[in-house]
């Protein structure tokens, strides 16, 4: 899932246990570990800014006038080839991130001293890859609702770019709780997977794949 400057293989600080005396009286005491306070307000404000940028690109949108033209890419046949490769890039390394996210959450064991800068750079390429797509798509295309296909697409699109800022925002934030950046990285995940199926993927099985 994209990430930003900061790397999340951070150690995790447990408080020292506290020891309790057995209620059957033996000498061996159980161990008692205070759990973290966790506190959700620090997250209300990434949230809420998330969510305005996702209304506000829906409603630019919506009352923009396409176009019908934007600013392409050299080397691409048109404007939806251009989207199709660029949003394959960008799903492909968030592929990338998935899998470093795992290994530095210890779900894959793997020692990879530059896994942390792997899942950064992936980021920080896939996002601006998806900067062209979504210029043309809002400026160009406006965002519609006339087939399920195209709409699923616009939600799809101005929630991916909610959830992204939400993430980054509430990325340096401390004392949240840790599910916060799993859920959030895994939205992000979400939404771009849906942006390729409804767009690339559509494009490759509908038109061909071509440059």
């Amino acid at each position: 899932m994209p990430d930003d400057t900061q790397d999340s293989t951070q150690a995790m600080r447990v408080p020292n246990p506290v020891r309790v005396p057995d209620d059957t009286g033996d000498s061996t005491q159980a161990m008692r570990v205070p759990e973290p306070r966790q506190n959700l307000v620090p997250l209300l404000v990434p949230l809420v800014i998330g969510g305005l940028i996702a209304v506000g690109l829906g409603l630019y949108g919506r009352v923009h006038t396409p176009t019908g033209y934007a600013v392409g890419l050299a080397g691409f046949s048109g404007a939806l080839a251009m989207k199709a490769w660029l949003t394959t890039g960008a799903f492909v390394l968030v592929l990338v991130q998935l899998l470093s996210a795992l290994v530095m959450w210890g779900r894959i064991e793997l020692d990879v001293p530059w896994i942390g800068t792997l899942h950064r750079w992936s980021g920080r390429v896939a996002f601006l890859l998806t900067l062209p797509v979504a210029f043309h798509c809002l400026y160009a295309l406006g965002t519609q609702f006339d087939a399920p296909r195209v709409m699923v697409h616009s939600l799809l699109g101005c929630f991916f770019y909610g959830v992204f800022v939400a993430k980054m925002l509430a990325l340096p934030k401390r004392g949240l709780p840790g599910w916060t950046l799993p859920v959030l990285g895994g939205l992000t995940f979400t939404a771009l997977t849906g942006l390729w199926l409804t767009s690339s993927f559509w494009f490759f099985i509908a038109i061909g794949v071509k440059l």
